[in-house]
């Protein structure tokens, strides 16, 4: 008599279920995409811990950005921008999440809230300490500019996430649009947002150039659909690093457009905000790149260890991403007033200055690594049931009105000169919107 065959259950434990799932990953999965994804989200910590120079001046703390000090670092931006790769391989997982459950009926009713839940928990609980950090301020006495500047500076990361989200909520659509045109959807997105630089640089429309949130980022989102669908993918590659350089070189040099590819302070013009066609040069230089490391990335990959610790590194790469500002300015403050502003007063980009920069990333790491262990558990998936979860619209509504309140907290921050010292309203947007997008009310 045959034993009755049992489902294998997963292990417990972060890496060891990493290990368990990636010695079980399909030899077909791109592995890369997850790759990428972890190391452009690297990129964009490493960034902001180089480039925001924290100096005591007068015995107060002060915040300046390396760009606006020495002009090589505006260089340094074509490494560190790496927004355009977040949407392209995030083009790519979408499509093949979407294009798989819209196979399902039931999976294509909930695929909106189950995608946005994983984007959406982690936001809660840095928007809650946040809004906690503030209240306790205000009540000992702390200017209300200063609550704002220093939760400003913490939460600007959510800028991005606010767009991907949108983004997200828009791959039915997005899909169509490919399903019709293919390939021609990303030139047609792609013109349009040259005919709207021509527009309002040319013809002094600079409120036209807040649409190119849509289509430069659409563009370069519908190009990870054509990533997951395309043949030979590789063939591409060096059209589009050529395509890019000459762009960069007809907007920078014949145009002069900024050399910086994200917002300078005093600058009279930002290629990011909102994003110039400028962003999709960058983005096709490294989009080309990214296919021609793909053979070599899937190669090393396929090595158990390796590939368990990309899976790990996913798994909390929103957390990683959404507290990485908060740990800098707890080691700098800490430095400023607890040590009398050590390490904080030498002049931002001389040759001391760098030397002591990989101690400072060193403490703002283990400063991060608390913060990421106790709030993973809000990135996990949702693991309801498809017919639990709410509908498209009400996903949608939520989502929206969590935009909402996370662009007013990355322009300026949670203070508010009220009673409480906080913007009450922009943090119950943002909280109530993510209750509202991820939990299903009614049971019919």
């Amino acid at each position: 008599m045959t034993p009755p065959q049992t489902k294998e259950k997963m292990p417990k434990g972060l890496l060891a279920a990493a290990h368990w799932a990636a010695e079980r990953t399909p030899e077909s999965r791109n592995r890369a995409v997850d790759l990428y994804r972890a190391i452009a989200i690297m990129f964009v910590i490493l960034g902001h811990w180089l480039l925001v120079a924290a100096v005591m001046r007068d015995g107060e703390l002060n915040f300046l950005i390396l760009l606006s000090e020495q002009r090589w670092t505006h260089y340094a931006t074509w490494l560190f921008q790496v927004m355009p790769v977040f949407f392209f391989v995030g083009g790519f997982s979408n499509g093949l999440s979407w294009t798989s459950a819209r196979k399902d009926p039931l999976k294509k009713k909930s695929w909106a809230a189950a995608r946005l839940s994983r984007l959406l928990k982690p936001t809660v609980p840095v928007v809650l300490v946040w809004a906690c950090a503030g209240l306790v301020a205000h009540a000992l006495g702390v200017p209300v500019d200063l609550i704002s500047s220093a939760s400003q500076a913490a939460l600007v990361p959510v800028w991005f996430l606010a767009v991907y989200i949108i983004m997200t909520m828009a791959v039915p659509l997005t899909m169509a649009f490919w399903d019709r045109f293919g390939i021609a959807s990303v030139a047609i997105l792609a013109i349009a947002a040259i005919v709207v630089d021509v527009i309002a640089f040319g013809a002094d429309q600079g409120w036209l150039r807040w649409t190119n949130y849509a289509f430069v980022w659409l563009a370069v989102h519908q190009l990870g659909y054509w990533w997951g669908s395309a043949t030979r993918p590789k063939s591409w590659a060096l059209g589009f690093v050529a395509l890019g350089v000459a762009w960069l070189y007809i907007l920078i040099v014949q145009f002069g457009f900024p050399v910086a590819m994200v917002s300078v302070p005093g600058a009279e013009m930002s290629n990011t905000r909102p994003p110039t066609t400028a962003m999709l040069a960058v983005g096709s230089v490294q989009i080309g790149v990214i296919l021609l490391l793909t053979d070599l990335a899937q190669l090393w990959l396929r090595r158990v260890r390796v590939w368990a610790w990309v899976i790990v590194f996913n798994q909390m790469i929103m957390s990683i991403y959404l507290w990485h500002m908060t740990a800098l300015l707890i080691v700098t403050g800490v430095a400023a007033y607890a040590f009398g502003g050590f390490g904080l007063n030498e002049a931002p980009g001389t040759a001391m200055w760098w030397a002591m920069r990989p101690i400072w990333v060193v403490l703002f790491t283990i400063v991060l690594i608390p913060f990421v262990l106790i709030f993973v558990r809000f990135e996990a998936g949702s693991k309801t049931k498809p017919e639990q979860r709410p509908s498209p619209w009400q996903a949608m509504g939520g989502a929206f009105m969590t935009c909402a309140g996370l662009v007013v907290m990355a322009m300026v921050g949670l203070g508010k000169d009220n009673a409480i010292g906080v913007n009450w309203l922009a943090v119950g947007f943002a909280v109530l919107g993510v209750l509202i997008a991820t939990r299903r009310f009614s049971r019919r």
